[in-house]
């Protein structure tokens, strides 16, 4: 198998099993979870960064206002994503932050069309519709509202908004955001541990060795998604993305036996319908200019 696809199919199933992590961790409150995420991250990605000696990006970063301005904000959404990931997981809702997933590329669409101005194609539109017909159906047919998945969706989308439009690769942007997170969660640390609140104590070491491992368990996905992406279609990319929400859908349904009605199968198989739309529609458009483009190289 070439090696972007396998980078990239790699951190999707790292994401897609991260709750097996998370309910390692389950007995610890999820902020503190986000801050040991955040603080270990920082330290695992600038010394990694240290051993391929690139960090000579920092200085110019942290002198431009702009740069500072759109990783901070990219910082609170990332923390607000990992502090409702964590706490949904560890209450037992995998399943709802799988359907956030799923959901993630057509929140993607409107954001687009919102904040950038684009303008979806028609199958695009129907394909939106389809996926908004599943989520009025959880919360009309099955009466709920899923705040978590929606919660998700949007934070992430936002997110990867900004990044879109970040001036830092994957890695670099993960440690100045990290390092924006640094400050907080280190005093955050701190203070639990002034508290006797602190998760990390020397008498649990299975509990230490989790939080510490949450460093690598953050950054590793990122940096294969980084190497992959770089190397494979969008077309192949927006396949393997679903890899991620299958593997929690099946993990909360099959390992946790988290509740799955048939209530709530309809609306997730109406927003599987419109993933399969908006995918297809895209191979399709994607291969349509492939092809376009090699009879114009002839």
């Amino acid at each position: 198998m070439p090696t972007g696809p396998l980078a990239a199919a790699a951190a999707y199933v790292l994401w897609g099993v991260f709750p097996l992590y998370i309910k390692q961790v389950a007995h610890v409150p999820a902020l503190q979870v986000v801050a040991h995420r955040s603080w270990w991250s920082v330290i695992f990605v600038f010394a990694l960064l240290a051993v391929l000696g690139r960090l000579g990006w920092l200085r110019a970063a942290l002198a431009d206002w702009r740069t500072l301005r759109v990783f901070a904000a990219s910082a609170l959404l990332l923390s607000a994503n990992w502090l409702i990931y964590v706490w949904a997981v560890s209450a037992g809702r995998i399943v709802d932050t799988s359907l956030g997933y799923f959901i993630n590329p057509l929140v993607n669409v409107l954001l687009g069309v919102w904040l950038l101005g684009e303008r979806p194609r028609p199958l695009q539109w129907v394909a939106v519709g389809i996926a908004a017909s599943g989520v009025a159906w959880l919360v009309l047919g099955a009466g709920e509202w899923p705040w978590i998945a929606l919660a998700l969706a949007g934070t992430f989308g936002l997110y990867g908004l900004l990044r879109k439009t970040a001036p830092l690769g994957a890695a670099e942007g993960l440690a100045l955001e990290t390092l924006m997170q640094a400050p907080i969660a280190l005093a955050l640390i701190a203070w639990w541990a002034w508290a006797g609140t602190s998760a990390m104590r020397t008498d649990d070491p299975v509990t230490m060795a989790w939080l510490l491992a949450a460093g690598p368990f953050t950054a590793i996905p990122l940096l294969l998604f980084a190497a992959g992406a770089r190397r494979v279609t969008l077309a192949t990319l927006g396949l393997l993305q679903y890899l991620g929400p299958t593997l929690q859908f099946l993990i909360g349904v099959f390992v946790y036996g988290e509740p799955f009605s048939a209530g709530r199968a309809v609306g997730f198989v109406l927003i599987w319908a419109a993933l399969a739309l908006y995918t297809g529609e895209s191979i399709w458009v994607w291969r349509r200019a492939a092809q376009a483009g090699s009879g114009a190289a002839r």
